[in-house]
């Protein structure tokens, strides 16, 4: 999966807040969505997923995971696990093997 993510260390997090102007950020980022400029950021996870047009409770369950663990891939909360990176790439690839699954 290509997107990932690491946390930032406190000291990373003060240089990027030092000397931030959140109220300027806000606005603009408002403008910004109101002018359709805003961007949209999906997991690999939810991409595979809806490549594949499946539920939540649909790929959640091809996957022997539960809904919420799927909700924790999705929002980043969590990490699938080496398997599970498997099945989603080839959700990614190749969404139409996993419909025929559900089919």
């Amino acid at each position: 999966m290509p997107l990932t993510t690491k946390p930032m260390t406190d000291a990373e997090l003060a240089a990027l807040e030092e000397g931030r102007d959140f109220h300027a950020d806000l606005l603009q980022s408002i403008r910004e969505m109101k002018a359709g400029q805003g961007t949209v950021v999906y997991s690999p996870v939810i991409a595979a997923r809806t490549a594949a047009g499946l539920s939540q409770a649909q790929f959640a369950s091809l996957m022997g995971v539960s809904v919420r663990t799927l909700q924790d891939w999705e929002q980043g909360r969590r990490q699938p696990s080496g398997a599970a990176r498997t099945l989603i790439k080839v959700a990614e690839r190749h969404p139409e093997v996993l419909r025929e699954l559900t089919a």
